[in-house]
């Protein structure tokens, strides 16, 4: 009896303290020559450890509540322990009350270089730049659970995006592309500015609005959701008003775009002429899959 209550005991706290991310990583390394792909493999295991056994929030999150995400690092080149590679960043969160899979983030980093030795120690140490590996793959952890949170409450993501923030502070001296101002106007350097920043606050409010208030409410008022939905980009037409085709609203439509057109393309009638107007306005690169929504 004993044994059992410890067991169960054990079970629990093990629910209870689970990591907070179930993260698919992935390194495709076809483009690489040679015949020493081992260090790939060991590289694809130590960062799928890495992420997934990291404690990147004191939150209490039970093993159904971890995210879902994937990154996939694609290795362009390699020599020596130096690697030039790109990393897309996926991340989705199941609609309540359904099985349904709604993507939050959708994002390729072009500016993922490191350097990596076989069996190399992967640790999160917020206050120190320890490699350029350790440090993307920590700001994307970072940043896929704060768009997750601030799908559930207003500006929840906050705190993990201040997170994020400090790493790109603390590597921006590192050297490495994607950390500074200068290198690009669409990078980790903005993309981690532009989400804490009140004037980007429409997003945020966009995301709980979309996910909270639309797609959670489905199963119960499919019009009153779809409503919501397009209440939730009404916000991003605003924020677009004052910054004109800002990288956020980009992050937006890269992961939202086609299941916009789902949502819209079928059940009770809402005012798809008001939507279409917006989406054409803020995402005319979508405007193809814009067209699949009938009035």
């Amino acid at each position: 009896m004993h044994k059992l209550l410890v067991i169960i005991f054990a079970f629990i706290i093990g629910n209870v303290n689970a990591q907070e991310l179930n993260c698919t990583v992935k390194v495709n390394y076809d483009q690489i020559g040679g015949t020493n792909f081992q260090i790939f493999k060991t590289l694809e295991k130590g960062l799928s450890d890495f992420v997934n056994k990291t404690n990147w929030t004191t939150q209490k999150v039970k093993n159904n509540e971890r995210i879902n995400c994937s990154m996939f690092i694609t290795i362009n080149e390699a020599s020596g322990n130096q690697f030039k590679a790109t990393i897309q960043v996926g991340s989705s969160r199941t609609a309540y009350n359904s099985t349904y899979s709604s993507p939050i983030l959708n994002y390729n980093d072009k500016d993922f270089n490191f350097e990596y030795t076989e069996f190399q120690l992967l640790n999160y140490n917020p206050n120190s730049f320890d490699s350029n590996l350790v440090s993307v793959i920590s700001f994307y952890s970072l940043i896929i659970i704060g768009m997750d949170a601030d799908t559930f409450k207003l500006d929840g993501g906050m705190p993990y995006y201040e997170a994020a923030q400090e790493i790109v502070t603390v590597a921006q001296s590192s050297g490495y592309k994607g950390w500074n101002q200068g290198d690009s106007n669409q990078n980790r350097y903005f993309l981690a500015n532009n989400l804490v920043s009140n004037t980007f606050s429409q997003f945020r409010d966009a995301l709980f609005q979309y996910h909270f208030e639309g797609l959670d409410q489905m199963n119960k008022d499919l019009k009153l959701a779809k409503e919501k939905i397009i209440e939730a980009i009404t916000k991003l037409s605003y924020m677009e008003i004052t910054r004109p085709n800002s990288f956020l609203t980009r992050i937006f439509f890269d992961a939202k775009s086609d299941e916009i057109v789902s949502i819209f393309t079928g059940g009770p009638a809402v005012n798809n002429g008001e939507l279409l107007d917006k989406l054409f306005t803020i995402s005319p690169i979508n405007s193809n899959k814009w067209t699949e929504i009938k009035l």
